[in-house]
């Protein structure tokens, strides 16, 4: 079970932002002091340095920008960027909360520690807008998954006197991967319909996307092998895969005969 996740000052001042944004034009538009009083009220008294090194992590990191207009492009006003824009629609689950983001992970799975270790820094790395460390982490903990979904289904397969294909405990990721593939596309229709749109949904992210990406990242061949962007797509799909992994070992536990 992942451990519960208490709410850090940048889950606050992400929320707090997004209870001051402004709805309609003739509404105030955001202001330093605002967000940061309310935020110091949640947070209590003695916190000012954190609350103030957080704020400046908003902007260094790109979700927030000085001014609202041409007219006022100083502080005390700031604006959301399209990155901050972004984050504040799914604040709940966002990587840029990486509080909200690990609840709603524990609220749907459960990650071994192998894997919530990679997790964990993968989005200390997309936080701090080290996508391509980002990128390599979270195909860490998505690889983590697989080799453990590997070791059940092996452990399973010997119980019941099956037979193992030899690529499944083959030391190469991939040849894993494209093993497991084969073996639960043969099962699939043994899966309860949930299971197997799941598996139908989630799997080729599970065993290529997250991969790919952290390949890319892993083996340079230009200055940007990954964007920001197809880092937090890898992020925002690795719950459901998360999910998809416990439900396959489920299965194969259960199921498996």
């Amino acid at each position: 079970m992942a451990e519960p996740v208490v709410p850090t000052i940048r889950e606050v001042l992400l929320s707090e932002i997004k209870a001051h944004q402004p709805r309609t034009p003739i509404d105030a538009p955001l202001q330093q002091t605002s967000v940061l009083r309310a935020a110091a009220q949640r947070i209590g008294r003695g916190n000012d340095e954190a609350i103030l090194t957080q704020w400046g992590e908003l902007f260094r990191t790109g979700l927030l920008a000085w001014g609202c207009n041409l007219s006022n492009p100083d502080p005390p006003f700031f604006h959301l960027t399209e990155r901050g824009r972004s984050a504040l629609a799914n604040l709940s689950r966002d990587p840029s909360n990486p509080d909200g983001y690990l609840r709603h992970l524990a609220s749907i799975a459960t990650l071994d520690a192998v894997s919530m270790s990679y997790l964990r820094e993968a989005l200390e790395a997309y936080v701090a807008g080290l996508f391509k460390s980002s990128a390599v982490m979270v195909g860490g903990a998505a690889e983590s998954m697989i080799l453990n979904l590997r070791d059940t289904t092996v452990q399973k397969l010997q119980t019941i006197k099956g037979s193992v294909p030899k690529t499944m405990t083959d030391w190469k990721i991939k040849t894993v991967s494209d093993a497991l593939t084969s073996f639960f596309d043969a099962q699939k229709t043994n899966f309860s319909r949930e299971l197997r749109d799941a598996f139908e949904a989630y799997w080729s992210a599970f065993a290529m996307q997250i991969r790919t990406t952290r390949n890319d990242a892993g083996h340079p061949i230009s200055v940007d092998p990954v964007t920001p962007d197809t880092v937090h797509a890898a992020l925002l799909v690795f719950p459901e895969i998360a999910r998809l992994a416990n439900k396959l070992e489920d299965w194969v536990n259960k199921k498996l005969k």
